[in-house]
């Protein structure tokens, strides 16, 4: 067996792992008990808001693209940008979907720009949550009346927000004096410049970010209220994002198991139980099984 392989069969393992402890530790009977008891309306308003937020991705893709000189049909780039998804909630580590999408549209310009403008199209999602998150955790945390974060908890995001706005410093020095990032960074910063940093690229990348990253929030406020659980909009953009940011740890199935983890200890912070707090979180995650539905249709009608 590869290693690989390996990878991805200790991924499965420590997913079913991290479930198994939830359902211990969060009270599994009263988490079936609240999921239960769902309300269908709202999930389906939030797979309907996903399926929005795929549509627009896809055509951040698009622009992230054109600035990259790559020309891609919006039909095209939705059509791929479902199917990449179907992939990435299929296997482990969440990237497979992306990396076989820039191969299928490296004709459009030549693998490494094909595969500039996934990378980049993607970080540009995670840049946006970013920012929302930190500008969301500064004022609950100095605002009166806000969110109150525990040491245990505040420390730790509080230290990977340093470490972010560190690494963007570095970039945006970077765009000036090239050598601090080494050669081969370097040659990646031009493009990266061009599609998400430039005049002509920014006010797009800008727009786009804040409608995918306000449709990624509503949709979870919405398997919230699905299960009975009303999140403030404190808590929403800033407790959510970080909920959302544990899905890129690359150690479980498209992030379950760590995702409902950070909920049953984050949300409790808006004032629900652990175990409405991973209800919330399962909720959320059979919303995005079922919004990328289309895509595995268009990958059967292929």
């Amino acid at each position: 067996m590869t290693r690989a392989g390996i990878w991805r069969i200790g991924q499965l393992v420590f997913t079913a792992l991290l479930i198994t402890l939830l359902w211990s530790a969060a009270d599994g009977p009263e988490i079936m008990r609240i999921l239960s008891q769902a309300q269908p309306l709202w999930l389906l308003t939030a797979i309907g808001i996903l399926i929005c937020q795929t549509f627009l991705s896809a055509l951040r893709w698009k622009l992230t693209a054109a600035h990259l000189g790559q020309v891609l049909q919006l039909p095209y780039a939705i059509k791929e940008y479902f199917m990449s998804q179907v992939v990435n909630q299929a296997l482990p580590g969440a990237v497979v979907g992306d990396a076989a999408r820039a191969v299928r549209a490296r004709a459009q310009g030549g693998l490494a720009v094909a595969t500039q403008a996934v990378v980049f199209e993607r970080l540009a999602g995670q840049i946006a949550m970013f920012i929302t998150m930190t500008s969301a955790f500064v004022v609950t945390n100095l605002s009166v009346g806000g969110l109150d974060w525990p040491l245990s908890i505040a420390a730790p995001i509080g230290t990977i927000i340093m470490v972010g706005c560190a690494v963007a410093a570095l970039i945006v020095l970077g765009q000036w004096v090239p050598a601090i990032l080494g050669t081969t960074l370097a040659g990646w910063m031009r493009p990266f410049y061009a599609a998400l940093l430039s005049r002509r690229a920014l006010p797009g990348q800008v727009g786009l970010g804040a409608a995918i990253t306000f449709c990624n929030l509503a949709a979870f406020g919405f398997c919230a209220w699905a299960v009975g659980v009303h999140l403030s909009v404190a808590a929403l953009v800033a407790i959510v994002p970080v909920i959302l940011f544990s899905m890129l740890i690359p150690f479980t199935v498209s992030g379950w198991g760590i995702r409902e983890g950070s909920a049953a200890i984050l949300l409790p912070l808006a004032g629900t139980t652990p175990s409405e707090g991973v209800a919330a979180s399962v909720m959320f995650g059979v919303a995005m099984l079922l919004a990328v539905l289309p895509g595995l249709i268009a990958m059967v009608l292929k």
